[in-house]
């Protein structure tokens, strides 16, 4: 059982408790004394007590399902980046550095970092995650099969544009 229903199970019993707690004080009610000391006729005072109360169990039951979040499916549950995707620019140009070496993964950090000439990642460690979670790049830092797949597709989409 998730911890929403069992949040929404709670919430019922809590509700259902209120409304039995409600009812046994309205059966207790000395419906005909109220009436006269009121005035009234006993059956009307009754009609008004049995509308209360009806009143009262549909505004607990209501409380009751409307306090527990709404279950909403999430239409992203099962999305995740794929091997196939086409890479960014800047996943692009990652890819193309850490295959010809310009760049590497720091062992044990799990970022980037450039080696001798030209420009350093800017966003060292998320580009690492990126990569690795398309698969492109193993936990050794090189470049996987796949992800030089996606260098090709990347740099056939920059070259046909």
């Amino acid at each position: 059982m998730s911890d929403y229903e069992n949040f929404e199970e709670i919430l019922r019993s809590m509700a259902e408790g209120l409304g039995d707690s409600f009812q046994r004080k309205l059966d207790e009610l000395d419906v005909e004394g109220f009436s006269s000391s009121l005035g009234v006729d006993a059956d009307q005072a009754r009609e008004w007590v049995d509308s209360a109360a009806s009143w009262m169990r549909t505004q607990f039951d209501a409380r009751a399902t409307s306090a527990a979040p709404a279950i909403r499916e999430d239409p992203l549950r099962h999305a995740e980046p794929h091997t196939l995707d086409l890479p960014t620019n800047e996943q692009g140009a990652a890819l193309a550095a850490l295959d010809s070496g310009r760049w590497v993964v720091e062992p044990g950090a799990n970022k980037l970092a450039s080696r001798g000439d030209g420009p350093a990642p800017t966003d060292a460690l998320g580009l690492v995650r990126e990569l690795r979670a398309r698969d492109w790049v193993a936990i050794d830092g090189e470049v996987t099969l796949a992800g030089r797949h996606a260098l090709s597709r990347w740099l056939d989409a920059a070259t046909s544009v």
